[in-house]
């Protein structure tokens, strides 16, 4: 069997996290590699529903994500998991999961700055936040702790969703992982 992985994208909303997954996912596919992305709404309608976004409940978003990711990587699935997880100790606390297994953890740093994100807005939530209409806006009214020494770090502002595909998959490739 083939080694899995998690590759969790960090970043703001609407920083490029779910759409540099996607791209990355097709190119593994074509390889025959099996992959899932864990996109961070479809988790919150069907494993996380109830759940709000006080520090609390996205903490326990994250550790639901990262166990479904730690146990699909350990099976040998490459885990793209394109979730803001804006609490440092929550995203380490997913990568000493991963540890304790012996399942490769990568983080990803979507480092786009708020002004670009909220010029994207796919999906209204900085227009939201900004009539007053949406509070707890992460990296607006809701902090947004960024890593400190991620894997890598990609500035999706400079370059095209390929080219920022292109560089998790040079990453994956550098551990044996693509």
């Amino acid at each position: 069997m083939t080694s899995g992985a998690t590759v969790w994208l960090t970043g703001l909303p609407s920083a490029g996290k779910t759409t540099i997954a996607h791209a990355l996912a097709g190119r593994l596919r074509e390889e025959g590699r099996r992959v899932e992305v864990l996109d961070g709404d479809e988790i919150r309608t069907f494993l996380s529903a109830g759940l709000g976004f006080d520090r609390a409940d996205r903490h326990t978003n994250v550790q639901r994500i990262g166990f479904v990711a730690e146990l699909l990587a350990r099976h040998g699935v490459t885990a793209l998991v394109p979730v803001i997880a804006p609490y440092a100790d929550s995203r380490a606390a997913v990568r000493a999961r991963h540890a304790e297994h012996g399942t490769t953890y990568l983080e990803v740093h979507v480092a786009t700055p708020v002004e670009v994100c909220s010029e994207r807005d796919v999906k209204g939530l900085y227009a939201q936040q900004a009539a007053g209409e949406l509070t707890g806006l992460t990296g607006v009214d809701d902090p947004y702790e960024a890593p400190t020494s991620p894997d890598l770090r990609i500035a999706s502002q400079t370059q095209t969703v390929q080219e920022s595909a292109a560089s998790v998959y040079a990453l994956l490739s550098e551990r044996g992982l693509a």
